[in-house]
């Protein structure tokens, strides 16, 4: 899963990169975790717009948010079959900046190994998202997203087995505007050399929140 991720670009190398209208002055983070708020880049009226939503998933249906496990992956072999992210599939696809992220390796708690997954010349890139809108029976609302994983390519395969698809930049517009076909032909492992990682540490005030029932990657 990809449940810690970095995004230390500033507001005009994103801008570039990503080319939307907005002129946003958001702070870089080492470690965006979940349920905190995070950039999104979406499509809005025929242009590329950003926006901040909180990282973990509510279905537009659901009638009211209730605490424990927040839809932070979803996967993208079965998003279309999944009611939670159908729809979203569909219309509300979203780039997610980051210039990095965090997978464990290991099976013994308090052991595993951080690692950081990140571009060989650290420039930023985008996962592929999706976003909702979610309005409650008093009138709250509030804007969400997950992020897509698949099977992971040979060299995160040595320390998991998922890992979040990345969209390249030559496809950014089939992602956010082309039809689901086009989309779903893009939920792929990243190419061999497109990332390096190298062993880290992380703190436990950066660690995700654990969900009472310790489950965090719902598909």
């Amino acid at each position: 899963m990809c449940g810690l991720y970095s995004f230390r670009a500033n507001a005009e190398e994103a801008r570039n990169l990503f080319n939307y209208l907005d002129e946003p002055d958001f702070p870089p983070r080492s470690h965006v975790a979940p349920g905190s708020p995070i950039a999104i880049v979406r499509i809005e009226q025929g242009e590329r717009r950003f926006a901040l939503v909180r990282w973990g998933f509510i279905p537009s249906w659901v009638k009211e948010v209730k605490p424990g496990k927040p839809l932070i992956n979803a996967r993208g072999e079965t998003v279309m079959e999944k009611p939670s992210f159908r729809n979203a599939m569909k219309r509300r696809r979203c780039l997610i900046p980051a210039d990095g992220f965090y997978e464990w390796e290991g099976d013994v708690p308090g052991r595993k190994t951080p690692w950081f997954i990140h571009r060989p010349d650290n420039a930023p890139f985008a996962f592929a998202g999706l976003w909702e809108h979610w309005m409650g029976g008093n009138g709250s609302e509030i804007e969400t997203a997950v992020i897509l994983t698949c099977a992971p390519n040979e060299m995160i395969s040595r320390i998991y087995t998922r890992m979040p698809v990345v969209i390249a930049e030559a496809d950014f517009e089939t992602w956010l505007t082309g039809d689901e076909g086009e989309a779903l032909k893009l939920i792929r492992p990243a190419a061999e050399g497109f990332f390096t990682m190298e062993p880290t540490e992380i703190s436990r005030n950066a660690l995700p929140p654990k969900p009472a029932n310790g489950q965090m990657d719902l598909f």
